[in-house]
């Protein structure tokens, strides 16, 4: 069982280790020091959802609709690109006082954007459903496809909480509207590599 948690807890924590669309978002509001353990336990909690689909198959879901992944392919590139515009609009404004002052959007929007980035996002899916659920079945007995699913679940709240409350490292740097500006333009970009990245794979 000690071997099954920490090959998922190893594989998790690998697979979320990329810088995706999810990963940005919950930095940027680490950054901003705004809904950061909400916003991380949502992230956290939806993963946990995933992996468990996953560890239980995601296959016999695949094969009851066929046209699942491309639906989420074209939705979550959409998404991806929506977002990825205002990201530079907010670049090109450069109204950063909100985020100078502390302050951020509220709750609901916050939730909201990461529900998108989490469920609109066809690489979670292939990385929780698809990648994890196939480790998994590396063990076949009940109690250790149990302990992988804990170690992976576990990977995954160590990882947001580490990187929402760790982004306030950084919060010297972000002290002025010009770091707000590259860090959209940044995140502009990734978002726009991540959709191009959907629509050709």
């Amino acid at each position: 069982m000690i071997l099954a948690a920490t090959t998922g807890f190893a594989t998790a924590f690998a697979l979320i280790l990329a810088i995706g669309a999810q990963n940005a978002f919950v930095l940027r509001q680490g950054l901003a020091r705004a809904h950061v353990f909400w916003l991380c336990l949502f992230c956290a909690a939806s993963d946990a959802i995933l992996i468990v689909a996953g560890v239980l198959g995601f296959a016999a879901m695949v094969a009851l609709f066929p046209a699942l992944p491309t639906v989420m392919t074209l939705g979550g590139a959409a998404f991806l690109i929506v977002y990825g515009i205002t990201r530079f609009i907010a670049a090109w404004r450069g109204d950063y006082a909100l985020q100078l002052s502390g302050k951020s959007a509220g709750l609901g929007a916050t939730l909201a954007t990461a529900a998108a980035f989490t469920w609109l996002n066809p690489h979670v899916y292939l990385d929780t459903l698809g990648l994890i659920g196939a480790i998994s079945t590396e063990f076949p007995a009940a109690s250790d496809k149990t302990a992988f699913a804990i170690g992976a679940v576990t990977s995954s709240f160590v990882f947001f909480f580490s990187l929402g409350y760790g982004a306030r490292l950084l919060a010297p740097v972000m002290q002025s509207a010009r770091a707000w500006r590259i860090l959209d333009v940044i995140i502009g970009i990734v978002m726009w590599l991540l959709a191009l990245k959907l629509l050709v794979s």
